[in-house]
C-alpha cells in the first residue's frame, strides 16, 4: 500500500532532479533568511549559486547541535515567529534544549510523511491508533499523531504512562496500531499478561517504535509478545521529528523520505563522505521546510545508506538500524562498546528477560563492566549451579561480541527499575576530573 505512490516511486534520477531543485532553493533560502547560515556561508566564502550539482554539497559547512544551542531559543528561525504555530523543544539535559519551529505547511509536511510509514504497515481511517510517545515538547507524539489524523484514523493520545489503563484501553478499544518505545512495549505485555490478558488477543495488526536504541533481537521479542510485526520508526527533532524513516513490511531498513530530506554518511572522524554500503555517522538536510531549515546537521547516529530497489516497491534510499551513537558510545580499556552490542548478546539467551543495565566503574586504575539482567522467574527458582551456567553463558556471548570481559550479575525478575519512556542502560560511575 503507498500513501503517495508517485512520489515514494520516483525512478533514481527523477529523484535526484528533485534533489538538486530542492537543495538549490533551500540553501538560497536559508541564506536569505537565516542569520548564522548568511554569516556561516559568507566567512566559508561559499554561495547559494556555487550549488550546482548535488555532490555540491559537501562546500557546504555541518552544522551541529552545538550551533543549534547557540542561536537559542529562535536564532535558526526563517520566518517571523507570528508565522511560527507550533514549536517543539529537546530535553536540555546536556545543555540548552534545541528548539524546533514548524509553520502551517510544515505541519502538513509532517503530516504526510508519517501518513506514509502508517499507509506501509496497513493502517487506513478504520483504525485505531494508541499512541503512548509523550506529548509535552517531545516530538515524538505529534508526530504519529499528525500522521494517523491525514489519513483518517482515530488517536488514541494517552501519551506516557498508565500502563495498567494503557491495557485496559487496548482491551476496550480494539486498538489496532500500538506505539511504542521497544523497551515500554515490552514492560506493556508484562503487564498485560499480570492483568491476566493474552497480549496476542488484543487484535492488533502492527506496532510501531521508535525513540530508543533496539536490536533485531529486541524487535523479534515485541513481535513474539503481541503476535505481530513490529516497525521502526527514525526521527529528530532538530530535523521535524519522527517520519524521517520509516520501515515497509520488507523490514530491510527505513526507507528516507529523499524528497524532503538529503542524506549523507560521512567518517565522524574526518568529515569525508563515504560510499553506498559503508557504516558510518548521518548527516541530513532538510530540502523542504518553512520555519527552519536546518543544513548539513550531523545527527551522531552511526548507520549505512543503500540505494537499491526495495522489494517493496518503493525507491528512496534505506537506511539501516542505527547501532549507536557517535556521542553514547562508552570507551572501555579502549574499547568502543556500544550499548546495542550488548543488547544483542543478552537477547541470544532465552533463560533472561530483556531488562538489563550497564554499570561502568573505574575501582583502582582499570575500568570493569558490570551487567546486570533479570532473569526469568522460573531460572530464578532454580539451583545455583544452573544460574551460573547462564551467567557465563551471558558472559561468553558479551565478551565475543564486544571483545572484552564483563562482569555478569543475574538479579531477581522485575527488580531493574522499568521506563515508560526512553530506558536508562548505561549508568557511568567513572570519575574522568
Amino acid at each position: 500500500m503507498f500513501w503517495d505512490e508517485k512520489a515514494e516511486c520516483m525512478e533514481r534520477d527523477e529523484i535526484n532532479e528533485v534533489q538538486l531543485k530542492k537543495l538549490q532553493n533551500i540553501v538560497k533560502y536559508a541564506f536569505d533568511n537565516v542569520p548564522y547560515y548568511h554569516k556561516k556561508y559568507t566567512e566559508c566564502e561559499v554561495f547559494p549559486e556555487d550549488i550546482e550539482t548535488l555532490e555540491d554539497i559537501k562546500k557546504l559547512p555541518f552544522t551541529t547541535k552545538t550551533d543549534l544551542r547557540e542561536s537559542y531559543p529562535f536564532g535558526m528561525f526563517a520566518v517571523d515567529k507570528k508565522e511560527v504555530i507550533e514549536i517543539h523543544s529537546s530535553s536540555g539535559t546536556t545543555g540548552k534544549p534545541v528548539v524546533g519551529g514548524y509553520t502551517r505547511k510544515d505541519i502538513d509536511y509532517w503530516s504526510e510523511l508519517m501518513a506514509r510509514g502508517l499507509t506501509e504497515w496497513g493502517i487506513t481511517d478504520e483504525d485505531i491508533v494508541q499512541n503512548t510517545h509523550g506529548y509535552g515538547l517531545f516530538t515524538g507524539g505529534f508526530g504519529v499523531h499528525y500522521g494517523a489524523q491525514k489519513i483518517g484514523a482515530t488517536v488514541v493520545p494517552i501519551s506516557t504512562g498508565q500502563t495498567r489503563r494503557q491495557v485496559e484501553l487496548m482491551n476496550d478499544f480494539d486498538t489496532t496500531l500500538l506505539v511504542v518505545t521497544p523497551s515500554y512495549g515490552l514492560y506493556i505485555g508484562e503487564v498485560a499478561k499480570e492483568e491476566g490478558f493474552d497480549p496476542k488477543d488484543f487484535g492488533l495488526k502492527a506496532i510501531a517504535f521508535g525513540s530508543e536504541m533496539w536490536t533485531e533481537e529486541m524487535r523479534k521479542r515485541l513481535e513474539d509478545t503481541f503476535g505481530v510485526p513490529a516497525y521502526n520508526i527514525y526521527g529528530l527533532t532538530e530535523m521535524m521529528g519522527p517520519g524521517i524513516g520509516l520501515e515497509c513490511k520488507e523490514q530491510n531498513g527505513l526507507h528516507i523520505a529523499e524528497d524532503f530530506y538529503y542524506p549523507e554518511i560521512i567518517d565522524s572522524s574526518t568529515g569525508k563522505n563515504l560510499a553506498e554500503g559503508e557504516r558510518g555517522e548521518l548527516v541530513l538536510t532538510n530540502l523542504q521546510r518553512e520555519a527552519m531549515p536546518i543544513i548539513r546537521f550531523r545527527t551522531k547516529d552511526v548507520t549505512a545508506l543503500h540505494y537499491d530497489k526495495c522489494d517493496c516497491g518503493r525507491t528512496f534510499c534505506r537506511m539501516e538500524r542505527i547501532t549507536g551513537r557517535t556521542d553514547d558510545m562508552i570507551k572501555v580499556k579502549g574499547v568502543a562498546v556500544f550499548p546495542s552490542q550488548i543488547e544483542k548478546a543478552l537477547l541470544k539467551v532465552s533463560e533472561v528477560e530483556p531488562h538489563y543495565q550497564v554499570i561502568v566503574t573505574r575501582p583502582g586504575s582499570l575500568d570493569e563492566i558490570e551487567v546486570k539482567v533479570e532473569t526469568s522467574p522460573d531460572l530464578f527458582s532454580d539451583d545455583v549451579t544452573e544460574m551460573l551456567g547462564i551467567q557465563r553463558k551471558i558472559g561468553e556471548y558479551i565478551k565475543n561480541e564486544i571483545g572484552i570481559k564483563v562482569k555478569v550479575t543475574l538479579v531477581e525478575p522485575k527488580s531493574i527499575p522499568r521506563s515508560e519512556a526512553k530506558a536508562v542502560r548505561v549508568i557511568d560511575k567513572r570519575n574522568f576530573n
